[in-house]
């Protein structure tokens, strides 16, 4: 009887495995390996799997990654919680020694050239802060709300950011941001996620919008808008976190009341600058949530203040770094983005080009191989950053959107996955994953389409290439393993 509830209990890594997740990552490979093969196709060649072209050696890092995902199932999947620190300990070493790397590809130091073979520490960086991040806030009384707990936590995604900066790779720092998605999932503060948001929302319409004047007067549209939202935005937190409907109404009537006398005023008696007035305004309700949180012990008072002085700093700091500190070549990408500038030849060239080619596929697209705008090679980067105008050239709307489901089913079926981990350290690291990959898709997808930046990170298991390959199976197949242990009776 012992042995047959040994035997229901312990029912083998391969049969405990979620396949409908494995079945997601070939399907993808596949649909990556055709766009791999239609993006750096061009006319005259004869042997699409040759070695001597990128859809020959796809191939190989194809197979190599799967090879690698069996590997990592064999293992025992409590190493990877064992040997977490250790891990990250010696991705950041590389990624530090990288920095001062000799090889400078396309202005980026991130590469390691070892003979032919070129890897990217970043991409491999990524599992392992993962891990050290599942084994930090699975650590017995660890909470998002004790701030040392957050900052600890907050550290360990940093510092390998930092890294990658130093190696002028901003973009692949940036994909360390979705981390903070998985924060939100552990109980960290929706106030958090609603200030990124916001911080958003201030620079796009700020920026845009700067040099625009308000009716007849000397006003910016953009510093306007920014502080009117700052101070309804303040009055709505006085209301969700505070319950107090009084106080919210006098923060709206005072602020909202006193900017639209002063702007009518500017309007039609003497022509002023409106924000020099909210700025006042927005000094004293800083003023009135202090004095409430001292006079009251609300430290909620203090917390709506100081996002708001947060916000304010922000806009006016951004526009600072912006128009004095950032590169002419980053300035005109942001400008492009936010349709100040065209500059069809030059930083839109990228964005105008992927938007051609994914339009003229309609509906179903042209067919494989049959691309012209890929084949032609109007589109830089087509097989690696930009792969998915190939997508939408070749496959057309039904082909894209198919590939767009079936990263949103690996999304979904990773978080469903996490949710039933019996230990914090495997839900962690699952949303880990979930939240690489989204940041991925959505930044990439985005990218492409042009509403997102041009930052240069790849679509997983569609951009060319061993090194993201090789870093997403990673990802994918330890959180597999880690899951397939979970009814296993321990020794």
């Amino acid at each position: 009887m012992r042995s047959n509830y040994h035997a229901d209990k312990q029912p083998g890594v391969l049969r405990s495995l979620d396949w409908w997740t494995i079945g997601i990552y070939l399907a993808l490979l596949v649909f990556g390996w055709v766009s791999v093969c239609g993006a750096s196709y061009t006319y005259g060649d004869t042997d699409i799997f040759s070695l001597s072209t990128r859809s020959g050696m796809q191939i190989v890092w194809i197979g190599t990654s799967i090879c690698l995902g069996f590997v990592l199932l064999m293992m025992d999947d409590r190493l990877y919680d064992t040997f977490s620190y250790v891990i990250y300990g010696l991705l950041v070493l590389l990624l530090f020694a990288t920095i001062f790397n000799p090889h400078s590809i396309k202005g980026s130091r991130s590469w390691l050239v070892l003979g032919p073979l070129r890897l990217q520490p970043a991409e491999f960086a990524k599992f392992a802060t993962a891990l050290a991040i599942s084994k930090f806030m699975s650590a017995y009384g660890f909470t998002l709300q004790n701030w040392k707990h957050f900052a600890g936590a907050a550290g360990i995604i940093i510092l390998p950011m930092l890294c990658i900066v130093g190696q002028r790779e901003t973009g692949s720092a940036l994909v360390y941001l979705s981390f903070f998605l998985m924060f939100y999932r552990e109980g960290m503060p929706g106030s958090f996620l609603f200030t990124g948001v916001a911080m958003i929302v201030y620079f796009v319409i700020g920026i845009k919008y700067e040099d625009v004047m308000l009716w007849d007067t000397p006003t910016s549209v953009g510093k306007f808008a920014v502080l009117l939202l700052v101070q309804i935005f303040t009055a709505g937190m006085v209301w969700v976190y505070q319950q107090d409907v009084a106080k919210t109404r006098k923060i709206l009537f005072y602020t909202v009341g006193c900017t639209v006398l002063a702007l009518l005023f500017s309007e039609f008696v003497i022509p002023f600058d409106v924000v020099w007035v909210q700025l006042i305004l927005s000094a004293c309700l800083i003023g009135y949530l202090v004095y409430n949180a001292m006079s009251g012990r609300f430290v909620n008072y203090l917390y709506i203040g100081l996002f708001a002085i947060g916000s304010i700093a922000f806009f006016y700091s951004a526009d600072y770094v912006l128009n004095d500190v950032m590169e002419p070549h980053q300035r005109v990408r942001i400008n492009v983005l936010l349709g100040l500038d065209e500059d069809l030849a030059g930083a839109g060239y990228n964005v105008h080009q992927s938007e051609i080619a994914i339009g003229s596929g309609g509906l179903q697209g042209k067919g494989f191989l049959n691309g012209t705008q890929t084949k032609l090679k109007f589109v830089p980067e087509q097989d690696t950053d930009f792969i998915f105008c190939t997508v939408g050239e070749e496959e057309g709307f039904l082909g894209s959107s198919a590939v767009l489901m079936l990263f949103l089913a690996l999304i979904l079926r990773l978080m469903y996955v996490a949710e039933r981990q019996p230990f914090k350290f495997g839900r962690v690291y699952g949303y880990c994953v979930a939240s690489i990959f989204l940041f991925h898709v959505f930044i990439n997808v985005g990218m492409v389409l042009g509403l997102t930046p041009v930052i240069g990170i790849p679509l997983p298991f569609f951009s060319y290439g061993g090194s993201s390959l090789w870093g997403f199976t990673l990802l994918l197949f330890i959180f597999l393993r880690i899951d397939a242990g979970r009814n296993l009776i321990r020794q």
